[in-house]
């Protein structure tokens, strides 16, 4: 089985080789692949050193999977061309994420839902997939009205100049911007570009997905906002639910949901936070409340590594669903 890592010497490129490692993701020939800037970088992973490629060389050796960490852009001109070749092509960016012909995947939510006729397939938002991963199991037994989420999200959404940017200014250094304002000490309601009707690209995905992924009667109503974090994404949520509940019924659920782990005892101080979800694939989920103004309603604080479940981790889950249903024939 030949894998290809398209954009493998970005951040999210680099976690998917930690990730690939750790879950002992078994290929035959791996291929890392990045712009002309990196052509020719050696990599040394699993013991074996790589000569990163360019894409047009990767197109050309035949690969059965190929995992996308690079901008729309990219990903809207070579996915096409790899898929017309037979691979299943994974894609990180939001190139995909709302075409109707292609389907949007959290595994642990709608990854029964893949066929071998899927050879374009979307990596959800890293907010969104934290989200749904608590949303899902809670919709799937009460049924979920609305929500209203906000977020807190870490510098690595944005990527690695966003990085340099923080920790240049924590050493009061100057240099070059990834946002129109300060990062350090700072909290900026700005995340992606914003759209004619005030919300950003990065609000609406949390409703766009939420609809494609989960259901389309979810009314979602979002803040984004990015705050000085680097262990991962944090998100405030609010649910109107259909029916009626009980707190502890919530937590149980919760508590037994595959890739969620439940961190909610205000006693001993325990709830979810970035410092301890960065480098897990877990989505922490926690501080879990009634919400006494209105009926049928809780609050929820969910947080998890965008980089990994948001990210990396799940696009190779995609992958060993793609293995396990069969669909590639050595």
């Amino acid at each position: 089985m030949k894998i290809a890592l398209i954009g493998a010497t970005g951040m999210v490129g680099g976690v998917m080789m930690e990730i690939i490692k750790e879950r002992h993701f078994s290929f035959d020939k791996l291929f890392l692949v990045a712009s002309e800037s990196s052509i020719g970088r050696k990599i040394t992973f699993l013991k074996n050193e790589y000569n990163v490629i360019g894409i047009e060389q990767a197109l050309q050796e035949g690969v059965d999977i190929a995992i996308f960490s690079v901008g729309s852009d990219t990903s809207l001109l070579w996915a096409p061309k790899f898929a017309e070749k037979g691979a299943f092509v994974i894609d990180n960016s939001s190139a995909w994420r709302m075409d109707d012909s292609k389907k949007l995947i959290i595994p642990e939510i709608n990854g029964d839902i893949l066929t071998k006729h899927d050879k374009i397939i979307a990596n959800p938002n890293c907010s969104t997939i934290q989200m749904l991963m608590v949303l899902a199991p809670i919709h799937k037994k009460y049924g979920i009205k609305r929500a209203v989420v906000s977020t807190y999200q870490s510098v690595t959404g944005t990527g690695m100049k966003a990085l340099k940017q923080l920790e240049n200014e924590s050493k009061g250094i100057k240099s070059e911007m990834a946002y129109q304002y300060p990062i350090y000490q700072n909290a900026i309601p700005h995340c992606d570009d914003f759209l004619d009707n005030g919300y950003t690209k990065e609000e609406m995905k949390l409703s766009n997905e939420t609809h494609k992924i989960l259901d389309n009667n979810i009314k979602v109503s979002a803040t984004a906002v990015r705050i000085p974090v680097i262990g991962g994404h944090s998100e405030s949520i609010n649910l109107s639910l259909n029916n009626s509940f009980k707190l502890n019924d919530i937590k149980s659920l919760l508590s037994e949901t595959k890739g969620v782990e439940l961190k909610d005892n205000v006693d001993s101080f325990q709830y979810p936070m970035p410092l301890f979800s960065k480098g897990k694939d877990e989505v922490f989920v926690g501080r879990i409340r009634e919400d006494f103004s209105e009926k049928n309603s809780l609050n929820l604080w969910v947080v998890a590594d965008n980089l990994r479940k948001g990210a990396a981790t799940n696009a190779i889950q995609i992958a060993e669903k793609i293995i396990e249903k069969g669909f590639i024939i050595n």
